[in-house]
């Protein structure tokens, strides 16, 4: 009895240090703001590539979500697809990106009409960035930057509202 207690101290002491290493080390990984935003390819939900080198010159919102058309997911994309016309106004264009692939973010952009593209990322982007610890992670970490037109972060969000990340963005965007 006494070696199978030790068994499942052990067990949770490592468990216990694994799950604080990873969220320290997901925290620590965030870009900083006035930072480079590391260069990046992915696939959107039609197969088209899509890269940080068509972007530049412009500003956009990168926003990580878990997964496709789960209930924070849609209703973070809901409300920035509600957004989405005070967001072009102020010149920014919004992504959406996840471990899902281009099928089943097909699927979610069409069943809530949402008007941006969803990137397909493969792991290697979120890791580093902080949305991920490793790529074979099952999902991405909720977060969200608004990169500048030169490529570096205006701003960082390590922790966000699904419902109230659009208000928030926009309230942190100069007003057009």
């Amino acid at each position: 009895m006494i070696n199978r207690m030790k068994q499942v101290a052990i067990i949770l002491s490592l468990l216990a240090g694994s799950l604080a290493g990873g969220a320290l080390t997901a925290e620590a990984a965030m870009i900083a703001v006035g930072d480079a935003f590391p260069a990046w390819e992915m696939k959107d939900q039609s197969g088209k590539e899509v890269t940080s080198k068509q972007l530049a010159g412009k500003s956009y919102l990168l926003w990580y979500y878990p997964k496709a058309m789960t209930s924070g997911c849609t209703a973070e994309g809901q409300a920035l697809r509600d957004a989405h016309p005070q967001f072009v106004a102020r010149g920014v264009e919004i992504l959406g990106v996840s471990f899902d692939k281009p099928a089943a973010n097909a699927a979610f952009a069409k069943a809530e009409n949402f008007p941006y593209r969803l990137l397909s990322d493969d792991g290697a982007l979120a890791v580093q960035v902080g949305a991920a610890t490793s790529r074979d992670q099952g999902y991405a970490r909720r977060i969200s930057y608004l990169v500048g037109p030169d490529g570096k972060v205006l701003k960082a969000y390590g922790s966000v509202s699904p419902s109230r990340h659009a208000s928030e963005v926009l309230a942190d965007l100069p007003a057009s």
